[in-house]
């Protein structure tokens, strides 16, 4: 068991040392920690929103036509919420940690404008006790991190950034005590040891750190810092890890010593009463939480595993975006042993709801309306309504106002027309003849993919719906409003393993959404790394032929090998299955895909970025680049031997 273990060490450092301090020795106190705690915020500063069901509830309030509200808009997370949230319950609770797991940096317009001073700012408002690195910190480079950091180290919080298990460079910029293994926190004359660990191989393999900084063995880093605390009398002790949840689980399993694992990485939802209800109300119903309004949880919060002490270990994660705040108490014996473990996620709320009236008008609910949504709303164990920090919102202001100026920064050149039509031929372009896209179909789009290529480096293909591409692109000086013009929604980069006769499936999927189900044309698939002729005039599973593949456009184009595995990236909305994506969306609802949280436009930017750096201008793609090689329309048309072909 861990206290004898860690009896016998205080033992034989007291017989070595002249004294020894109150941690070291066999008069430990029982203690109670509250760890509040986030992780995975990813460039998300502002609140967002759901849409909240209240039909059941018959308002006093009436849309334009006179029937009933069926659901209104709910605000939820953010900083400004998030920061009173950390302070009212860190004024009240007994011992507070309060924990950032990592993940801080990439995934919105603040990132890509602040380059972390944003997220710095806020982080800095809330002044975490500790902070994990994530693999997203390394995004761009050793360099990079070392600039957050510096916009972190501003100000008197000087919030400690851990990461046990990563050895930058002698010539890294984050060489010099940037970073460190733990921190020692003391409660009530009792020592806590708190380390902290990133995900070796994803940072390595999807970030871009320098290439001689190293990543070690998250088992063993943290049972070699575990066994230095324990020989210091250190019997608390709890990993900060950005590991990803079922790893969590494994490693508290392969460890001695460890107590409390604060997570981060796969972005999970813990919730209470995971799966089913463990107790009760005063009604006999069990409790509910925020699966029950929809939201996806995949565990327990607290989650438990034990030990190779034979002793309990709690697990928790908090969800991501700042949409929610962790709150753990854990209770230790006088060994420093865990006696119990409790808690929930703390989701913050606005109270004022909006609710669409009519096509043209949203409205706010009454008072009275408010109350009720508010009094269902707290029948979860989730939520809790709260003011924004008006001093987390000056921040977010302020940055807010150099928006619209840094949106303007210039981040490459365009040399020619670049052409948008969702189908070859369709004469979609503003700018462009119908017979610039006659044969090959869209020029932005099958750039848009190859950026996601480019930046994606774990994908050997990458395929982008043309739905998602927004405007054509004209020659001239680009900018980062142009990029999100170019790409409006919030979607993000992910990975998927297929198959390469899933990937062809996919293709197929996509033109049967517009020619077989009457979906949007927006369906139709562009590639980067792939390309194939399409017949849409042949029945669905025909209509795509002569696939071939060029991973990363690094080699020669070969037939695709329909039982070879390739990595794809495309954007999360097609991922999911929407746009008649289907084949990907059974793939993702398996949970077998990895989120790079990189916005799409993000994505786009960081791509004319190098460009810019390599003096390079965007161009029309060669030909050969271009996903549709040959194209036959429905009505038999083909448009490589005809000038002529109408529709598509």
């Amino acid at each position: 068991m861990k206290h004898y273990k860690k009896i016998l060490v205080s033992a034989i450092l007291c017989a070595t040392l002249v004294a020894c301090n109150s941690s070291n020795n066999n008069n430990g106190k029982a203690i109670s920690l509250s760890i509040l705690h986030m992780n995975d915020h990813h460039s998300h500063i502002n609140a967002d929103d759901f849409d909240y069901d209240v039909s059941a509830l018959s308002l006093s309030d009436k849309l334009e036509d006179g029937s009933n509200i069926s659901e209104v808009s709910v605000t939820y997370g953010g900083f400004p919420m998030m920061k009173t949230l950390f302070d009212n319950l860190a004024a009240t609770a007994t011992n507070p940690i309060k924990i950032h797991s990592g993940d801080a940096m990439t995934g919105t317009v603040y990132y890509s404008l602040f380059k972390g001073e944003a997220d710095a700012a806020v982080m800095n408002d809330i002044c975490f006790d500790v902070f994990a690195l994530g693999n997203h910190e390394f995004d761009d480079g050793d360099a990079g991190l070392a600039r957050f950091l510096d916009f972190l180290n501003r100000g008197s919080c000087n919030t400690p950034v851990l990461a046990a298990n990563v050895v930058p460079h002698a010539q890294s910029p984050i060489a010099n005590d940037y970073i460190q293994p733990y921190k020692l926190m003391e409660f009530e004359g009792e020592q806590v040891g708190i380390i902290g660990i990133d995900i070796a191989d994803k940072t390595k393999n999807s970030s871009q750190p320098d290439a001689e900084t190293e990543f070690l063995n998250e088992i063993e880093t943290s049972q070699k810092y575990i066994d230095e605390l324990e020989a210091m009398g250190v019997n608390k002790i709890i990993l900060v890890t950005h590991y990803q949840y079922k790893n969590d689980l494994l490693l508290a399993q392969s460890l001695t010593g460890v107590d409390v694992i604060v997570g981060g990485d796969s972005h999970s939802l813990l919730v209470p009463n995971y799966p089913v209800a463990s107790s009760s109300d005063m009604s006999g119903e069990a409790p509910k939480n925020l699966t029950d309004i929809g939201f996806n949880a995949v565990g327990s919060y607290p989650s438990i595993e034990t030990n190779l002490n034979g002793e309990t270990v709690c697990i928790v994660q908090a969800w991501e975006y700042a949409h929610l705040m962790g709150m753990l108490q854990v209770d230790f014996d006088e060994n420093g042993v865990v006696t119990h473990c409790s808690g929930s996620p703390q989701m913050p709320l606005d109270t004022t709801f909006v609710y669409e009236y009519s096509d043209d008008e949203n409205r706010v609910l009454s008072t009275g309306d408010s109350q009720r949504v508010v009094a269902e709303l707290e029948q979860l164990s989730e939520p809790v309504f709260v003011e924004p920090a008006a001093s987390t919102q000056t921040l977010i202001d302020g940055f807010n106002e150099q928006v619209a100026v840094l949106e303007q920064t210039v981040i490459g050149e365009v040399s020619e027309d670049l052409c948008l039509d969702r189908w070859p031929g369709q004469a979609r372009s503003t700018i462009c003849d119908a017979s610039a896209t006659y044969e090959h179909g869209s020029d932005i789009s099958n750039i848009v993919a190859k950026a996601f290529l480019t930046v994606t480096p774990t994908a050997d293909i990458a395929i982008q719906n043309g739905g998602g591409v927004r405007v054509d692109v004209a020659t001239g000086e680009y900018t980062i409003a142009d990029a999100f013009t170019l790409l409006p929604f919030s979607n993000t980069l992910v990975t998927l393993n297929m198959t390469g006769a899933e990937i062809i499936t996919v293709i197929e999927d996509a033109l049967s959404n517009t020619l077989d189900d009457e979906g949007s044309t927006g369906s139709y698939p562009y590639a980067s790394g792939l390309r194939f002729h399409v017949n849409a005039s042949e029945i669905e599973g025909q209509r795509v032929s002569q696939v071939e593949v060029n991973s990363r456009l690094m080699g020669d184009w070969i037939a695709i090998d329909t039982s070879a595995t390739y990595t794809v990236v495309t954007n999360d909305f097609i991922a999911s299955g929407r746009d008649g994506y289907d084949t990907f969306g059974v793939i993702y609802n398996d949970s077998k895909f990895v989120d790079t949280y990189t916005e799409y436009a993000e994505g786009f930017i960081k791509y004319m970025t190098q460009l810019s750096e390599n003096n390079q201008t965007q161009a029309k793609l060669p030909k050969d680049e271009y996903s549709t090689q040959g194209y036959i329309g429905t009505n038999g048309c083909d448009h490589s031997a005809q000038t002529d072909c109408e529709g598509f």
